[in-house]
């Protein structure tokens, strides 16, 4: 069974000096400062770590087992066989597979998904799409054992779920027990993983692929590697043409006991440095403490050396109860905003085995097994959507981006209505029928006056719709086009529909001309004949007077 990160990295953080948490600070976040590249697939960009390692019996995986879902693999996940610390919310899985625990808090069957089903990858990526996250680094750990077949599979469909819903990703390899490292990393890459390199979605950084390597310069018996072997290894990535990204020990620079001596020529050797945080950070204390004693001083030995910084930013262990309703994960975007990081990395998109993950996870008791002993995000008595820590990741990417101000105070609440938000489609999923280039649907409700969705040109009807996440009042829709005058004024024609599942959709309001003017804000208002409660609101447009294509840059929906 593969370990995962938690299992030999536990370390207490360094003790240093403690920044005051809190303040009042906000300003524009500016660029990124001294980077040793421009913009690119991963600087200036947030990027997951996506495991993909989750497997049923049942489901086709070569692995034929419950991969990483339980201790045993060959026995059903129950109360006694379990390697997860919370639930994932199942709702969008088309198929998922029984468990042997008892049901779910509001009467449901408890169960899992596969990642080796293409469509709970694609619902994966779909999120990232949706929620602003711009690149998934699949992990990818010894292949050339057991895990091997289905590690290759997962690879084929990450490749395929990123082609169809435009994100970019890039293989990482974990290095952790491998011990023929030095020579298989270098066959696996040429005889298999350097071919997903031709994929339009697989992520460049100064126009070379990417290629991360996880887990040089650990000091501890699954990272026995000397540093000749690891800059051995770099160096070759770097004769392939790749852009090398490390993902290092914290101590990476300051020394300490979870780092070996003698690597600082291997850490400059990178690209790119990313510093490992899970186990070693747990509240927004640490957070500032990590500030002040590795990201500053991080950040200006990259610059000086002309490497990249891309540091770890983690939502907390839920089991741990780390979370603070999104304040913890919150205080660190802001810290690596502040100081001006080339990117960030997530840690991590799916690990649900060490509580870290920012996917999709049970908001209340109603969605974790009765008899799991799970918690679930409300854990500290704030109710919190399923897809908080989606959300909240989006708005750290916005604020890596400058989109929005620097901040300590987090703008994204707890769930879509909650802090006087009255706006219910606010960041939250959305689907439509075409897209031109990378003007997607999310961007219509991403709170960004300037970004807009814009569907295929001269192929009327077209819609966008939203996902409410439940059947929810409303009454008013409000659209907008970004209200720059160089957007003239124009008649669209739009219908609205409304739908409890998303498949049968009823008419909420006839197709009528709006006229969007920039004089007026760019503005159109919606509302209703009567209060209705769809969980998802659809509009179709048959006509567009100034783009041969619908245009939309704001769907507000309201219930007032």
């Amino acid at each position: 069974m593969g370990l995962t990160r938690r299992t030999f990295l536990q370390a207490a953080l360094s003790a240093g000096a403690v920044g005051a948490v809190g303040g009042a600070q906000t300003a524009l976040a500016g660029p990124a400062s001294a980077a040793g590249s421009p913009p690119g697939d991963v600087v200036g960009k947030v990027t997951v770590g996506y495991q993909g390692w989750f497997a049923c019996k049942g489901d086709g995986a070569p692995i034929d087992g419950w991969w990483h879902w339980t201790q045993d693999w060959g026995r059903s996940p129950s109360p006694s066989n379990t390697g997860i610390k919370c639930w994932p919310d199942p709702r969008e899985y088309t198929h998922t597979y029984p468990t042997a625990y008892g049901s779910l808090g509001n009467g449901q069957p408890a169960t899992l998904f596969s990642s080796y089903d293409q469509q709970t990858v694609d619902t994966h990526f779909r999120w990232m799409r949706e929620y602003g996250i711009d690149t998934a680094a699949l992990q990818r750990f010894n292949p050339t054992g057991g895990e091997g077949p289905t590690r290759d599979a997962m690879a084929a469909k990450v490749r395929s779920a990123a082609e169809s819903n435009e994100v970019k990703f890039y293989v990482m390899y974990d290095v952790t027990n491998w011990d023929g490292m030095r020579s298989e990393i270098k066959a696996d890459w040429t005889g298999k993983m350097k071919a997903h390199t031709a994929s339009p979605q697989y992520a460049t950084q100064n126009g070379l692929p990417v290629v991360c390597v996880w887990g040089f310069g650990f000091n501890d018996t699954n990272h026995p590697f000397s540093a000749e072997e690891c800059l051995d290894v770099i160096n070759w990535f770097k004769a392939q043409g790749c852009y090398v990204i490390g993902g290092v020990p914290r101590e990476w620079r300051t020394g300490g006991a979870g780092s070996r001596t003698g690597y600082a020529d291997v850490y400059h050797a990178f690209d790119m440095i990313s510093p490992w945080m899970i186990g070693a950070i747990g509240s927004a204390q640490d957070a500032d403490n990590a500030y002040t004693t590795y990201t500053l001083g991080d950040e200006a030995d990259c610059a000086a050396h002309g490497i990249d910084y891309q540091p770890c930013v983690l939502p907390g262990d839920v089991s741990a109860r780390q979370r603070a309703h999104g304040d913890f994960m919150w205080r660190q975007f802001y810290n690596m905003c502040r100081a001006g990081v080339q990117g960030i990395y997530i840690s991590m998109f799916d690990e649900y085995n060490e509580g870290n993950q920012i996917a999709k996870t049970a908001e209340s008791s109603a969605w974790t097994p009765v008899d799991s002993g799970f918690l679930a995000l409300d854990e500290d008595g704030t109710a919190c959507s399923s897809d908080y820590y989606l959300r909240l990741t989006g708005d750290g990417g916005r604020m890596l981006k400058g989109l929005i101000a620097l901040t300590p105070v987090r703008p994204t609440p707890p769930t879509a209505d909650s802090a006087g938000d009255s706006d219910l489609a606010l960041r939250r999923p959305t689907a439509e029928s075409s897209r031109t280039q990378g003007y997607g649907s999310g961007n219509a409700v991403d709170g960004d006056p300037d970004s807009y969705w814009e569907s295929a040109n001269d192929a009327f009807p077209q819609w966008i719709q939203v996902d409410l996440g439940a059947a929810t009042a409303v009454r008013r829709i409000v659209l907008t086009l970004p209200p720059s005058s160089a957007w003239a004024a124009r008649t669209q024609t739009v219908s609205v529909q409304g739908s409890a599942d998303g498949g049968s959709f009823g008419q909420l309001l006839a197709a009528a001309n709006r006229t969007f003017d920039p004089a007026t804000g760019n503005s159109v208002t919606l509302t209703l004949p009567t209060t209705v409660t769809p969980r998802f609101v659809r509009l179709t447009f048959t006509a567009n007077s100034g783009w041969p294509a619908a245009q939309l840059s704001g769907f507000e929906v309201h219930s007032d």
